[in-house]
């Protein structure tokens, strides 16, 4: 990418990925990304769980019961989780360190893909965070927001149209009713 605006304008969600595994180096630069990530009071309440085992990403695709196919077709995933008793912040916090590997994943020409974990449930109504937190042995004090799935392209998305941005959602010096 030739700067940060074309990037956020070709970053796309990619939920289809080559057999390639993710370059050890490539994955570093991701984490790294999410370790800079800032944090309320500097708590780094995050933490994160790296997968690249086939078989626990197959069982990590099954958290809930649309959208999280792409974990199991990744050749990686992370978990992105944060403990609920450092900050009651922690989804913000985690929020912003995920959002850091999906561009930082993008700068690479990597694909990525948020998959929902907080608030979400099992066609059986078990919570998603149960089903991830126990299959990782996650400890019960940090909260599961999400999963990446993170790999090479398998498919090809368009930028989005600078025309069709939504600019009526901006409001100026103070919210305008039209």
């Amino acid at each position: 990418m030739e700067n940060f605006h074309e990037l956020l304008i070709n970053r796309r969600s990619i939920r289809k990925y080559t057999d390639e595994k993710v370059d050890a180096q490539d994955v570093k630069l991701i984490l790294e990304a999410a370790l800079t990530a800032p944090s309320s009071k500097s708590g780094r309440s995050w933490q994160f769980v790296v997968v690249e085992d086939r078989e626990m990403l197959e069982h990590l695709g099954q958290c809930k019961p649309n959208y999280a196919t792409s974990i199991a077709k990744a050749p990686l995933a992370v978990v992105v989780t944060a403990d609920m008793t450092k900050s009651e912040a922690w989804i913000e916090d985690a929020s912003v360190a995920a959002t850091f590997m999906m561009l930082q994943a993008a700068e690479l020409g990597l694909g990525s893909c948020w998959v929902e974990v907080r608030d979400r449930y099992r066609d059986d109504g078990e919570p998603s965070e149960e089903y991830v937190r126990e299959a990782l042995g996650i400890p019960e004090e940090f909260g599961v927001l999400c999963i990446l799935s993170i790999g090479h392209k398998d498919e090809q998305r368009r930028p989005i149209d600078p025309e069709k941005l939504q600019w009526e959602k901006v409001h100026i010096g103070k919210w305008r009713q039209d």
